[in-house]
């Protein structure tokens, strides 16, 4: 009888929790089973593992083999645990004799050929490694990947190299950890906007205060030409976001792409989109739309045209940053702070409220289309802005003489720098005594709340959503304190709140 141990880490979510991988090798008739809740691809890896070990030129043990994935109570998916196994059973069998397998971790999906296949979601995994002080083997592919945790990455090809590097017969260098550069800068500049002075002012509170921001307007007023260079305002990523992001990724299988490193995510999932793809799901959980947008922009274009039970799930989210996914088997939260920004038509034809007329939409129509938004969900939008159509003047000028997306982006840096200084996170994130302390009104900008709320019948949501865009216009023009105009301005772009039931707004 004999005995081998290894470590390896399962993949749930975007957490890689450790699982011990045992091989127990015993007489009897010979056999090979899994135990641990492995799932058909774990199972599988039997006659991978097999192949794998033959044609590596290694003799398969003709012994009872029981493989135990601890802990057993979790559930295990995928091919990352075949070179783990692998190892186990030549271990256990004595065909390698490696010094020692303490502070070592494996992963990759073997093939018949002996040859090691990338895995999903070898980032969160590496990232666990590196917190614990763990060197990583990973399959070639992965590498790159492995090495933005920062972690000792092994890059290995096949199960031979694997073998003999243990044995001391060839050794592996290790990857050099070094972060990829930043990606370039959007292409898509602000200046190619033409007017709308209006809705580019609200891009600019949006982008420095971290706002969520709807649109309304006819067709071709340039709403999603707006939406599109909102990523292109925001600050890089820092590299702990960064990372953040790529893990998504990493879970989903995708493609690391390094040449967009910290640049902002931009999602723009069509308005056919499910629930589950939208926010994410599936029998075994995996990241939706917003998730993918994580530290970016999530661009949601003729919003009432989605499903109202899918607009309804963002609500969540929006205000925790996160989304838990539950299933019978099995729980997954994944990060989800991500920055909303949706665009709409103001009726179902397009064209209520347009100066040339053509809108042939009852009230009732305008009414019920708008009413496919929720009070609630409008709530946690802080700036409703009104897109027009432009005069034909400007369309024969071209390219408009406006700020480019670089001169309004050191703007959007430097309040953000200044919220960070003062609060710890950006102004639309302001929570409780922060709020309070940031927020300090005097008697005449209060009374201006009261009187909107009572106007209008904002609820106390939508008024705390005032003051924190309130406190970033102040912030854009230079000032401590928020004045009365900074107020007015704010309550300006809230065009669609129009709910009974709220009640003036005394404190923050």
């Amino acid at each position: 009888m004999a005995v081998a141990v290894l470590q390896s880490r399962a993949a749930i979510g975007t957490d890689a929790p450790p699982v011990t991988v045992e091989v127990f090798l015993s007489g009897g008739l010979p056999s090979f089973s899994i135990v641990g809740l492995p799932e058909t691809a774990v199972r599988e890896s039997k006659d991978r593992v097999r192949g794998a070990l033959v044609s590596s030129g290694f003799s398969f043990p003709q012994e009872r083999i029981t493989v135990s994935l601890g802990p057993a109570d979790m559930p295990k998916g995928g091919g990352r645990f075949d070179l783990a196994i692998a190892l186990g059973i030549l271990v256990a069998s004595n065909a390698i004799k490696p010094p020692s397998l303490s502070g070592l971790e494996f992963y990759g999906e073997l093939a018949l050929t002996g040859e090691l296949r990338p895995v999903h979601g070898l980032l969160p995994a590496a990232l666990a490694a590196r917190a614990r002080g763990n060197a990583v083997f990973v399959p070639t592919a992965n590498g790159t990947e492995a090495t933005l945790a920062g972690a000792e990455v092994y890059p290995v090809e096949s199960l031979l190299e694997v073998t003999a590097h243990l044995m001391g017969r060839h050794c592996i260098d290790v990857l050099p950890n070094t972060l990829p550069t930043p990606g370039r800068p959007s292409d898509e500049d602000l200046k190619d906007v033409i007017g709308q002075a209006d809705a580019k002012r609200a891009l600019e509170i949006a982008a420095a205060g971290g706002h969520n921001l709807l649109m309304i307007g006819p067709p071709g007023t340039g709403k999603s030409m707006l939406a599109r260079r909102l990523a292109g305002l925001l600050p890089p990523m820092n590299e702990a976001e960064a990372i953040e992001t790529a893990a998504v990724d990493s879970v989903l299988g995708r493609p690391l792409d390094l040449a967009q490193w910290r640049r902002r995510p931009f999602r723009a999932p069509h308005h056919t989109a499910s629930g589950p793809a939208l926010v994410g799901g599936g029998s075994v959980p995996m990241p939706g739309e917003i998730s993918r947008a994580h530290n970016g922009v999530l661009f949601l274009d003729e919003l009432p045209e989605f499903k109202r039970n899918v607009l309804e799930v963002l609500r969540e989210p929006l205000e925790s940053g996160s989304i838990t996914i539950s299933r019978a088997a099995r729980q997954c939260e994944f990060p989800a702070r991500f920055q909303l920004v949706a665009a709409m038509n103001p009726c179902p034809c397009g064209f209520h409220g347009d100066p040339r007329g053509g809108c042939i939409c009852s009230a009732d129509r305008v009414a019920a289309y708008r009413g496919k938004i929720s009070g609630p969900l409008l709530d946690r939008i802080d700036l409703h802005v009104e897109v027009g159509r432009i005069h034909q003047s400007l369309i024969r000028a071209g390219r408009a003489a406006g700020e480019s997306s670089v001169e309004v982006a050191a703007r959007v840096a430097s309040v953000r720098e200044i919220a960070l200084r003062r609060s710890g996170c950006r102004n639309a994130n302001l929570r409780g005594e922060q709020l309070a302390r940031a927020c300090r009104l005097d008697g005449e900008s209060w009374s201006l709340i009261e009187r909107a709320s009572e106007q209008f019948n904002l609820s106390t949501r939508a008024c705390h959503r005032i003051l924190r865009v309130a406190r970033t216009i102040a912030d854009l023009a230079g000032t401590d304190g928020i004045t009365s105009k900074c107020v007015a301005e704010a309550l300006s772009f809230r065009a669609l709140d129009r709910r009974p039931g709220a009640q003036p707004l005394r404190s923050a």
